[in-house]
């Protein structure tokens, strides 16, 4: 099985042969980002660990750098499902499901009108696919749209495998982007909700662990990339 284990006060210990590789938002000609571009692909291990804390001197990977800066990486998000922490945002063509606590600064939401003013208008087609489009690029998971025929997310359809963020429009690192519906197991043992999509920290800074809050822009973290110069 794939899945992703918390250690506590360390890393996550990945296991189940899982992909890992870069993936970079690109700014587009309106001057927020518009797509995802796919880059480094690391060599394939059964099992790795990804630095949690921030400080490894070999990222993404753990170096135990976690034990002597004392690192607290205590989990405090939340453990309600999804749906049961979702806002509903009613459209005539699409609904919007939104748990903004959720959300990882990717900024992609920013697109055209931002994807709540595609979702009040999309009874308009072009409105409703651009609505569709930049909530499906969010990678947190905190904007799904729904169908309003089917009662059903519109999900993009991924392989479960595991992406590291760069954001060199903001020159920083951004979280760890598990896909697929990877399973996540708390350092006390329990499985997080699987989903789709969900970002974790890596910068060590968040103030929902184990997932992303933005805090990386604020701290500007930087794992080295080249993108980012």
């Amino acid at each position: 099985m794939k899945k992703v284990v918390i250690i506590k006060n360390g890393p996550y210990l990945v296991s189940g042969n899982i992909p890992l590789g870069k993936e970079t938002a690109v700014v587009g000609k309106k001057g927020v980002p518009e797509r995802w571009k796919k880059g480094k692909s690391y060599s394939k291990q059964e099992s790795y660990s990804l630095c949690r804390c921030g400080r490894s001197k070999n990222k993404p990977f753990c170096d135990g750098s976690h034990v002597p800066v004392k690192f607290d990486g205590t989990e405090n998000a939340s453990r309600k499902e999804y749906l049961k922490q979702a806002s509903i945002l009613y459209g005539p063509g699409v609904d919007l499901l939104d748990v903004p606590i959720l959300c990882s600064m990717a900024r992609f939401c920013h697109l055209g009108d931002g994807t709540w003013s595609n979702i009040a208008n999309s009874n308009n087609p072009q409105s409703k696919k651009l609505a569709i489009q930049t909530a499906c690029n969010c990678p947190s998971g905190r904007l799904v749209p729904w169908n309003k025929n089917t009662q059903k997310p519109l999900e993009p359809k991924f392989k479960q495998s595991i992406s590291l963020i760069e954001d060199p429009q903001e020159k920083s690192s951004g979280p760890i982007w598990l896909k697929g519906g990877i399973t996540l197991v708390s350092s006390n043992g329990k499985e997080y909700e699987k989903r789709n999509r969900v970002t974790l920290c890596r910068c060590g800074k968040s103030q929902n662990k184990p997932f992303c809050d933005g805090s990386h822009l604020d701290f500007g973290f930087n794992d080295g990339d080249e993108s980012l110069k």
